[in-house]
């Protein structure tokens, strides 16, 4: 059976048997894993991260085979900091999304971070809204102007994140404490306010980590060790 055609960008490929790719897809109707014969041919060549896609697959089972995949756009040239930043989103998509639920959400706002990813926008807040993003739709999100008891956030107050819970309050400034202000900035995605960004990213990778388990981020891993001379910022 030939599915309708489906917008798509690839986030992983890799070789399989002889001439073939295995290739993960992000498509509205979620992750999808598919076959893709001849992948040395024409659509070997398209099936590269950033590249807008339109697909049409063939089969009944959860690994597809790929009938069809044309390019739907310019492709995103991403290059350095944007580059990693790009591997990091698509990362997180295969280690978090399940396969095959869909989030045409998800998939719009990936498509608009890719796009602003190669106009060389900011890197942190768009990194930041993604993951937030992505929480979200995965069923993980929490108030930012609210503790779990429902109580508003006081600029002066402490604050403990309890993964897929919310903000409970602390009495004392200790490691892995927010500050009331900070978490009231990333409410109104204020990233002038002082020190809004670093609390976001330390937020961002506290929340996340219950759900990537043990495994370090390649993505994160390779970008260390590439700039091994520098302090990494942005991932």
């Amino acid at each position: 059976m030939l599915s309708q055609a489906l917008p798509a960008f690839v986030l992983h490929s890799r070789a399989y048997r002889e001439s073939s790719a295995l290739v993960d897809l992000l498509t509205p109707q979620g992750r999808l894993r598919v076959v893709m014969r001849s992948a040395r041919g024409k659509s070997g060549s398209l099936a590269r991260a950033f590249v807008p896609l339109e697909v049409e697959l063939r089969g009944r089972g959860e690994l597809k085979s790929v009938a069809r995949l044309e390019s739907a756009g310019l492709p995103n040239i991403l290059f350095g900091n944007e580059l990693f930043s790009g591997l990091y989103l698509n990362e997180l998509l295969i280690r978090l999304l399940p396969a095959e639920d869909p989030h045409p959400e998800l998939f719009e706002h990936y498509q608009l971070t890719v796009l602003a990813l190669a106009a060389k926008r900011p890197l942190e807040p768009l990194l930041r809204a993604f993951e937030w993003r992505l929480l979200e739709q995965l069923g993980y999100g929490f108030a930012l102007d609210h503790d779990l008891h429902g109580q508003p956030i006081e600029a002066g107050g402490l604050y403990r994140l309890l993964p897929d819970q919310g903000f409970a309050v602390e009495l004392q400034l200790q490691p892995g404490v927010f500050v009331g202000h900070d978490l009231l900035a990333m409410a109104n995605a204020d990233w002038t306010a002082p020190g809004a960004l670093a609390a976001a990213k330390r937020l961002m990778r506290q929340a996340l980590a219950p759900h990537l388990g043990g495994k370090p981020l390649v993505s994160r891993e390779l970008f260390v060790n590439l700039q091994s001379n520098h302090r990494i910022e942005q991932l």
